[in-house]
């Protein structure tokens, strides 16, 4: 708190007068504005301290939505590429797989060009060929992954075997195989078709 300070000044007729000291008074006058005037260039360097923080952000953000757009351009591009990759590998497999085909369609022709020509056909010489045939299929498909469902002596599985008939059978355990109607066949771990099979069925 400031203090007036009065001085007493003598006159010539022997009166006193007081006269407050002012200088106090201006000089707390002059402290308020320099104060007043440090608090609004605070202000301002504040304001421009935030303003360029949020250019920066602005640049950020800016950098990161192009590197998203460019990331997301590269994704669709390598989905794009695995497609294609994916239907060349499968037109390979189905082509050498055709290829492969090929002899076994050559053999049923000839076969066949055999029966219809009316020659005497030897009967063994033909199972033989029927045989030949069928062993070429099976090898042809084993070399894709194609191998034939066991059910001999095996228990009825629901995984591999489709039940469409029961028999009783007292020699045999519930649930065994009786007979496989139909076989069943599994390409590199997967069953393509179950095997049709007779299920003992005692009760």
């Amino acid at each position: 708190m400031v203090e007036n300070k009065k001085i007493v000044v003598d006159n010539e007729d022997g009166d006193s007068a007081e006269i407050t000291n002012l200088a106090d008074k201006e000089s707390c006058a002059n402290a308020g504005d320099n104060t007043s005037s440090s608090s609004e260039t605070e202000v301002v360097d504040l304001t421009a301290t935030l303003k360029a923080e949020i250019e920066k952000l602005k640049e950020e953000l800016n950098k990161k939505q192009e590197q998203l757009i460019r990331l997301q351009a590269d994704f669709a591009n390598v989905r794009k590429h695995a497609a294609k990759e994916k239907l060349e590998l499968s037109a390979t497999i189905e082509q050498a797989f055709l290829k492969d085909l090929l002899p076994l369609l050559d053999n049923l022709h000839r076969a066949t060009e055999v029966v219809e020509a009316g020659e005497n056909i030897d009967v063994e010489s033909l199972k033989k060929g029927i045989e030949l045939i069928r062993q070429e299929t099976v090898a042809a498909m084993g070399k894709h992954g194609l191998e034939p469902i066991d059910t001999e002596g095996k228990m009825f599985d629901p995984n591999f075997h489709q039940a469409v008939a029961k028999i009783a059978d007292p020699n045999k355990e519930d649930g065994a195989i009786a007979a496989e109607l139909q076989r069943g066949y599994i390409a590199r771990g997967r069953v393509i078709r179950p095997s049709m099979v007779q299920v003992v069925n005692n009760d």
